[in-house]
């Protein structure tokens, strides 16, 4: 075998470094998730898994509600300054001068800079010893009319999704393959 075992550790990747929107009466916050998934598709679910020591963390668990918001390459300082700059010490929104945007939700913001973002609803909550998971229903999705292709899809060659594997952050370009599968069922 030409593999080389290594230390037990994560290997998924590229997966988007997703933007998460919250808040409450008083503030609205944002921080970096890598660890984001979709994990239902009817009703539509995604998960995101947070640390309990994050400040987003009680947000989240408080207002049953977040925003998923997808950078572009050309967003990738914000995506790694929410990750790693704490809400407890600034307002993330005026400082990386983004605009929060209500939809549908009561208290959780969109990014309005975001090419793409979806409004969901808690539904579940996992404690597991590092993370907890939060399982939540997407109720809306939202998408930048300038990404979209004259039947309403969205191009990705135009919107140019950020994604993150191991540490560190990369443009996503579809591939343009002409593989004739069809899927039955």
């Amino acid at each position: 075998m030409s593999k080389q075992k290594q230390s037990t550790q994560i290997l998924l990747g590229p997966v988007p470094p997703a933007l998460i929107g919250c808040g409450n009466e008083s503030e609205k916050n944002i921080i970096t998730l890598a660890w984001v998934g979709v994990v239902n598709s009817s009703p539509p679910m995604i998960t995101a898994a947070v640390r309990p020591n994050r400040h987003s963390h009680q947000i989240i668990k408080d207002s049953g509600e977040f925003t998923v918001n997808l950078p572009n390459k050309d967003q990738v300082e914000l995506a790694d300054g929410c990750g790693t700059l704490s809400g407890r010490d600034l307002n993330k929104f005026e400082h990386f001068k983004v605009t929060a945007e209500m939809g549908t939700l009561k208290q959780a913001p969109m990014i309005a800079e975001c090419p793409v973002s979806m409004e969901c609803k808690l539904e579940h909550t996992v404690e597991l010893d590092s993370h907890t998971v939060f399982i939540a229903e997407v109720v809306s999705s939202y998408v930048d009319s300038a990404i979209l292709d004259d039947k309403g899809k969205i191009d990705f060659e135009k919107c140019d999704l950020l994604g993150f594997c191991a540490g560190s952050y990369l443009g996503t370009k579809p591939l343009n393959l002409s593989i004739g599968y069809t899927r039955k069922g």
